[in-house]
Order: structure tokens, then sequence, then C-alpha cells
């Protein structure tokens, strides 16, 4: 079956109500487009698990705390459509803002406490716009599985938090974070950095490891373990630490002992450009 590409939520409707009658599961994979190794471990996956496969492209605006950010998002539609048509996606819901929003938006997700650290202390309103376009796309397209990488593990918790507290009837799969030879995390951010920028940014998988290497080894104090994963990243002074913090992999809070699995979570700046990364980590 060719790639379908539509536009509008009663297209898509339609579309997914002849294969829910024909008993067909299906399989949710938002993005924002700029489909990269990343997007294709999570199409991947929900090709294995479900009869009927949905990407979702829409760069959410809501979602975004500076103009800049949005504005220089990048917009590769056509790209986008051959990508997934490589991967057997069965329809690509691609709206234009106007689709999701067609009037001021006044009634948004508010997901608390899971978002008060890491990104959320950085980027007011992020979180509830993600919540907010998320459940958007939930409802419409009513999907049995979506899927979502272990990457952007707030982002996750919050969608789990949201499932669950709202009784939502779908099934959260996490993906494992796909990464570059050198342990970059794939991010579509990543075609921003120049050479010298893109050598950089592998301290911060690097200082992740440090981290995971005490903990496994029964290392206990956070501080003192966030202590020697910093101390990596400012071996470089072209990278700024935003924070770099030990959580809990479910609420998101930082641990004052590592006594069981935590969540040691960074983010950094490259020049205009901001990487994040996460490593579930297990004391032995």
């Amino acid at each position: 079956m060719s790639l379908q590409s539509v536009h509008s939520i009663a297209e898509l409707r339609d579309t997914l109500s002849s294969m829910r009658r024909a008993g067909a599961t299906i399989g949710l994979v938002p993005t924002m487009g700029a489909l990269h190794a990343g997007h294709s471990r999570l199409i991947e996956q929900a090709r294995q698990e479900s009869g009927y496969v949905v990407v979702s492209i829409f760069v959410n605006p809501i979602q975004f705390d500076q103009k800049d950010d949005y504005t220089r998002y990048p917009r590769t539609l056509s790209t986008d459509l051959e990508f997934c048509q490589a991967r057997s996606v069965d329809v690509v819901f691609a709206p234009a803002v106007e689709e999701i929003y067609p009037h001021p938006q006044r009634t948004f997700v508010e997901v608390t406490g899971v978002t008060e650290h890491l990104c959320g202390q950085f980027r007011p309103g992020h979180f509830r716009g993600v919540a907010t376009v998320v459940l958007k796309l939930f409802n419409v397209v009513q999907p049995d599985r979506a899927y979502f990488g272990e990457k952007d593990a707030q982002q996750l918790a919050v969608i789990r938090h949201m499932v669950r507290e709202l009784n939502l009837p779908v099934t959260i799969v996490e993906v494992a974070t796909v990464r570059e030879a050198d342990g970059l995390a794939v991010s579509s951010r990543n075609q921003r950095l120049s050479p010298e920028q893109r050598r950089v940014a592998t301290g911060l998988f690097q200082a992740l490891q440090v981290a995971e290497k005490r903990i496994a080894s029964g290392a206990s104090s956070p501080d003192e373990i966030k202590l020697e994963a910093l101390a990596i990243l400012q071996q470089e002074s072209q990278l700024r630490v935003e924070y770099l913090e030990i959580v809990d992999p479910d609420e998101m809070q930082p641990v004052d002992r590592i006594a069981g699995p935590v969540r040691v979570a960074a983010a950094v700046w490259i020049g205009s450009t901001r990487l994040i990364d996460n490593l579930l980590c297990k004391p032995v």
C-alpha cells in the first residue's frame, strides 16, 4: 500500500474509522518532522506491533518558549514523506497550524510536579504545550499505542502521567535512544552544529557515562557524582551547562540518595544550540 498523506482532521478520522472497523490496531508516532534515525526506530517498532501506522508531522507553536527557536525549526515535509514511504508508514498526518488551533487556545493540559525540574525549570510553558498537543493528537487519532523516544525522558514522563491520570485508552511505548557512533544522541538539532561544535558535543554523553559508572560501582551521593560528571563538561569552554541532575525516573524529582534506579539528565548549550540527553542508571 502506498503512503497516504492527509492534512485535515476530518479526512484522517474517515481513514482511521475504516481501518478500525477492519480490526486493525493503530500505532501513532508523533513527530515535529525533520525525521532522522531516532524517528526511524520509533516507526520500526510501531510497524512491528501495529497493524496500521500513523506518523504525525506538526511543529507545535505552543511548546516553544522562544519564538526564534520555533522559526528556526526545520520544515522538511517532502523529505519526511519519502522517509515514511521507505519505512512502510500507512498515513502521514501533516496539518497546518490552523487545523490544530482553529481558534485561540484557551484550554491546556497542565501536568504538575513532574515538570518542575530539568527542562521544565528553564522552558516555561513547554510541557503544557507538549501535553496539550499530544492530547489533541490522541483525540484525533485514537491510537491503541503511541511511541516516544527515551531521549526526551521528561516529556515521556509527562505523557505517562497524563495518560494515567486522565484515563486515556492508549498504551505508551518507550523506545531506546538512538546514538551516533561516538555516543551523541541523534537529534534534528545536531545539524546546526559546526564540525568543531559537533566534536565538543560528545562531552555530553561522556559526562553521563561517568555518572553511570559511578552509580554502577555503588556510589550513592548524587552531589559527588554530579561534581565528577560536571568536571567532564567543564573541560570544554564552548559548552555551557544548563543543568545536570539525578532524578527519580517516574517523578523526575531530584533524589537525595541513590538506592535504586535513577535517571541522570543534562542539558547543555553549544553556541545557540541546546542539546539534551539522559541515561537510566542502576546501582549494583
